[in-house]
């Protein structure tokens, strides 16, 4: 059904017209569908491109496309005309368009090459549907469905077994004849099968993933397919993008570097200063380190800075309804705006209210200057700037910011904090080349900031401004000219930008190294870009070699198969400049190779991957529909960090389950061990069906439920994936619970027989009380008013149903007793009491209070009791149960303590 639910989303994607040529005419409303090869296409701002095409003509300056949705990173890309050569991921086609993307500036011809299923989101298209039928079921599935035909099976053969062990007993003189004995024992099998079957179990799983689902939600984890909440917990490989989920996706400036004032060009070792920018966000409050907003106003030169930072730029800070903040415009200029923000502004006190941090240093120089141009960013000169006019009076001034390499060949000056101007040496250009590229292997976004006053502005200097385009000077509008205007610039200083980490993501990776899970990083960025945050976050060590473990492109896939192998089996990983099948290709390896991988993504292009993987992670904020659908449960924060919290959730959800499943088989091998041992024995029967039937669905029912609000373990975030093929019950966890089983089984039949020795009958009387007639001088003790009339009659009465029941009442009190103390236990599979006690779990305490209660209704009301064929016990009845049943909590705790033994062990062999 997510298939589906993806393939409609990604319909909607797709235009229904478009503005294409026919006939030598443009026909703006033709209908998409109609595309074929060859059609040329008109595309402007807004439109949505119908089908994949070459862009032949530029009928503006620029051409940008949004194509985050194919590629998953948010930044427009810059479209040509010009040819590319070679092989290149989509990333670098900057001349294609492709269908479903969307036009956010300029105006272009472009030819149609694909439509259809061969376009892009074509691929994509059938991705999912291949991925669909690649499909299976989840681990607790397949664990389940072998559990529940190994069970079957067990319980089928336990009673055909009693039943054949008890055939000699078949002629037994209380019978009356053979056929009758036969029915006897089968009604003990059939008793058997009930004691061993399960019943709550079904409803107690569904609840129990009910509930995490819930516990999810409150971690911003929204789980879509019910079972993936359990898949989590064997989550061995988290495969991640790096934009807005292992990164805050808010560009932020986090250095700013300017000449210092005391520049020696003949000494230039101490020629830059860099202040740090704290900051990981939108946030515009704070400060940057080392400059003094009270001498502020002193400082021309980081005025001019700060200026240029703030005019040189379209986007705006806006107060989200949630206190956040956030940007409209493009994300480095908002980062800018920040930046601005930061500094602040001469004789402007910074405000405490949000709303007006948005835009108070930048009202200021909104103020200070009037916009007159605008000369906007293209490729060949890397650079854009603003002609301005001061507002109190003066000649008018242009700020400009770009690229470091090309803005610095147009700077024949340099401005120093102070005010200073100095003439760019040899030197000191030098010196700034290598901050810059020191900042690019940080590596940061380096910007470089400049301005263009006095004498050298010619006619603009003097140029008052004009709404007519015929009063505007050629060199504003021809973009060929605008290098020349941007020429003789002072330059003012270097801002260092980033994409930062968010800050619980480093102790994420932590725990998820800690817990035994592979980090996977896959992202369109540059491989420096992406090493350097998977340093900073712990993917990769500071000084770790990483040879072998950072690919660009299709490196990856140019290696060997085995090669290929054995690189996805350790360690973490990055890989740069994928492409989007790239990333159903490694789940699909993944998965051959036995991991059970959670996968994240956002955009179109990730909608296979995530359908392939066995955990498909949405993102919640800027995740597409399309990604959503086809994805097993989305992120409310988009956050890293949350998806390790559900997986400790998932962790936590599995061990609740192999809590209460094994609580409830334990029960049932006690049952079972009840009758088994009854019936060796030759005892009547210490149990009915009726006895069984409500254990089974009454008194286990509500503590296996309970269990599933168990909190977590304390090492469960310590302890390393449990394999895909990993059993729900162990071969240590059976032998745990057969050893249980059979105690509880001893100890209810000994509660049983303890009440007929009291009674004046003796251990082997019990065993053949089927000869009870035959014998000669029998007699017993005392025995229950109620009954002591028939006895009295015929001793052998003691062994007939009205008698019986009384042995029974302490034999199910003894049992229920046991359940509800091995319930209290099972608050951890393998912690004990005095570390994991009982009432971390009040949900538990309950579910042992009420089955207790009702119980006891049933022992104690008559006119139940006397359905379920019970009585009241006595107090020296009650001492008989406590003697039993209480040992089970030494026997548990003892069977614990080996069981932290045995998987100590199996840990360090598995190191």
């Amino acid at each position: 059904l997510s298939a589906e639910d993806s393939l409609d989303a990604l319909k909607k994607l797709q235009p229904s017209t478009c503005s294409v040529l026919r006939d030598g005419k443009l026909v703006d409303d033709a209908p998409a569908s109609e595309l074929v090869p060859g059609d040329v296409i008109n595309l402007v701002v807004g439109d949505k491109v119908p089908a994949d095409a070459r862009v032949v003509e530029l009928k503006t300056t620029t051409l940008s496309a949004d194509e985050g949705s194919l590629t998953g990173e948010s930044k427009t890309v810059a479209k040509t005309a010009e040819t590319v050569e070679g092989q290149v991921p989509i990333q670098g086609k900057r001349n294609m368009v492709f269908s479903g993307t969307m036009i956010t500036n300029g105006r272009a011809k472009a030819i149609v090459t694909s439509t259809g299923m061969t376009t892009e989101i074509g691929r994509i298209q059938k991705g999912v549907t291949e991925a669909k039928q690649d499909a299976e079921k989840t681990p607790l599935g397949q664990k389940l469905d072998e559990f529940g035909d190994q069970l079957s099976g067990i319980i089928g053969g336990i009673c055909v077994a009693v039943w054949l062990i008890s055939a000699p007993k078949f002629w037994a003189p209380v019978f009356g004849s053979p056929i009758r004995g036969a029915l006897y024992y089968a009604k003990i099998a059939v008793a058997l099968g009930v004691a061993a079957i399960p019943e709550g179990l079904p409803a107690v799983i569904t609840l129990c993933l009910s509930l995490g689902t819930r516990r999810m939600a409150k971690r911003n984890v929204i789980v879509r397919k019910l079972p993936s909440v359990e898949t989590l917990g064997c989550t061995s490989v988290i495969c991640t993008d790096k934009t807005g989920t292992l990164t805050t996706n808010q560009m932020t400036a986090v250095s700013l570097i300017h000449l210092a004032d005391n520049l020696d060009p003949k000494h230039m070792e101490s020629a830059l200063t860099e202040h740090p920018v704290p900051g990981v966000s939108y946030d515009p409050r704070g400060s940057v380190e080392g400059v003094d907003l009270a001498e502020l106003t002193k400082q021309k030169g980081l005025l001019d800075l700060a200026a240029c930072a703030s005019l040189c730029n379209d986007a705006r800070l806006v107060l989200r309804d949630d206190g956040g903040f956030d940007r409209v415009g493009e994300p480095t200029e908002a980062a800018l705006k920040v930046l601005a923000e930061k500094l602040g502004a001469p004789g402007v006190e910074k405000p405490d209210s949000p709303e007006k941090a948005c835009d108070n240093a930048n009202a200021f120089w909104s103020s200070r200057y009037e916009k007159l141009a605008t000369l906007e960013f293209n490729r060949d000169r890397k650079s854009m700037s603003v002609l301005v006019r001061p507002t109190d009076g003066g000649p008018n001034r242009l700020f400009v910011k770009g690229a470091p390499e090309m803005l610095l060949e147009r700077c024949k000056y340099v401005r120093l904090p102070g005010g200073r101007t100095m003439l760019m040496t040899p030197e000191i250009k030098a010196s700034i080349t290598e901050k810059f590229q020191e900042m690019a292997r940080r590596p940061l976004r380096c910007l470089a900031t400049a301005v263009k006053e006095g004498v050298n502005m010619g006619k603009l200097g003097r140029w008052e401004g004009s709404e007519s385009e015929a009063d505007v000077p050629d060199m504003l509008k021809d973009p060929t000219k605008f290098a020349n205007v941007e020429s003789d610039l002072v330059f003012t200083g270097l801002i260092g930008i980033k994409d930062p980490a968010r800050p619980e993501v480093a102790d994420a990776i932590a725990s998820c190294k800690k817990a035994g899970i592979r980090v996977i990083m896959i992202t369109g960025d540059s491989k420096d870009t992406a090493v350097a945050i998977s340093r900073d976050i712990g993917i990769f060590g500071q000084f770790e070699d990483i040879t072998g473990k950072a690919f660009v492109g299709g490196d990856f896939f140019e290696l060997s198969e085995e090669d290929q192998k054995a690189t996805l089996k350790e360690g973490n990983i990055v890989f740069c400049r994928t492409e989007p099948r790239d990333k159903q290709r490694l789940v699909k390896m993944l998965n051959d190779l036995g991991e059970v991988a959670a996968m994240t993504g956002d955009g179109v292009n990730d909608a296979p991957a995530l359908q392939q993987s066995a955990i498909g992670v949405a993102m919640g904020i800027t995740g597409t529909e399309v990604a959503k659908e086809a994805a097993d449960m989305v992120l409310a924060d988009d956050n890293f960090a949350t998806i390790v919290n559900a997986v400790e959730e998932g962790r936590c959800i599995y061990n609740n389950m192999q809590s209460f499943i094994c609580f409830l088989i334990s029960c049932n091998i006690g049952e079972i061990a009840t009758i088994f041992i009854a019936t060796l024995l030759g005892l009547p029967e210490p149990l009915t069906p009726l006895h069984l039937l409500w254990v089974n669905l009454v008194t286990d029912g509500p503590p296996a439920t309970a269990l599933g609000f168990n909190p977590p373990d304390p090492d469960a975030m310590s302890q390393k994936p449990r394999g895909r093929d990993s059993p729900i019950m162990t071969k240590w966890l059976l032998t745990r619970y057969c050893v249980t089983g059979t105690y509880v089984g001893l100890a209810t039949v000994g509660a049983f027989l303890n009440w007929y020795v009291r009674h004046g009958v003796f251990v082997s009387e019990l065993t053949h009380w089927g000869q009870c007639s035959t014998w000669e001088d029998f007699t017993v003790g005392a025995v229950p008013a109620a009954v002591a009339g028939a006895v009295a009659a015929d001793p052998c009465a003691i062994f007939g149903a009205a008698a019986r029941r009384h042995a029974q009442s302490c034999a199910l009190a003894t049992l229920v007793t046991m359940e509800m103390l091995k319930a209290a236990s099972a608050i951890s599979v393998d912690n004990s009491l005095l570390r994991v006690p009982t009432w971390k779990n009040p949900w538990l305490m309950l579910g042992i209070a009420v089955p207790s209660a009702l119980h006891l209704g049933v022992s104690y009301l008559p006119s139940l009791g006397g359905i379920f064929g019970l009585t009241p016990l006595t107090k020296e009845d009650w001492a008989s149960v406590l003697m039993f049943a209480a040992p089970v909590l030494i026997v548990e705790e003892i069977l614990k303590a080996i069981g932290r033994r045995v998987k100590a062990k199996e840990s360090e062999e598995g190191a």
